[in-house]
């Protein structure tokens, strides 16, 4: 019985976890709540071939993080990515709305999009993911 409610645990903390984003290291300041960081999907985005997919980054900003940030994305070739270049300004919602497209001919596997932030002043950072291109 304790072996099972332990797997049961263990599969539930493994779930919860895996449902949320990863997230980059911290830029802007050092100072605490003066920075930001990216969020991206976690798991493996799958996307047939052919088809265009929106996928969500977000810009957790800090409770003193105001300024501007611009956003630089790109994609792997193979795939491509709308838009590439992004300025979320500190008075906008921090989610952005990406468009991820393959062709019908675009090879079956892995591609890594990458998201690179900078913000007015203070440390840059980034992140990366992964969108697996599938067999529609």
């Amino acid at each position: 019985m304790k072996t099972a409610i332990t797997i049961v645990m263990t599969l539930a903390l493994a779930a919860v976890c895996g449902c949320q984003s990863s997230s980059s290291p911290r830029g802007g300041s050092v100072s605490k709540g003066e920075g930001f960081k990216l969020a991206v999907p976690t798991f493996d985005t799958d996307i047939k071939q052919g088809e265009v997919r929106a996928v969500t980054v977000s810009l957790q900003r800090g409770a003193y993080f105001k300024q501007d940030v611009k956003l630089q994305i790109q994609a792997s070739k193979g795939i491509s990515v709308d838009p590439t270049n992004v300025l979320v300004k500190a008075s906008e919602s921090p989610d952005i709305q990406l468009r991820i497209a393959t062709t019908k001919d675009t090879a079956l596997g892995a591609y890594r999009v990458s998201v690179n932030a900078t913000p007015k002043t203070g440390r840059p950072t980034s992140t990366a993911f992964t969108v697996k291109v599938v067999a529609p």
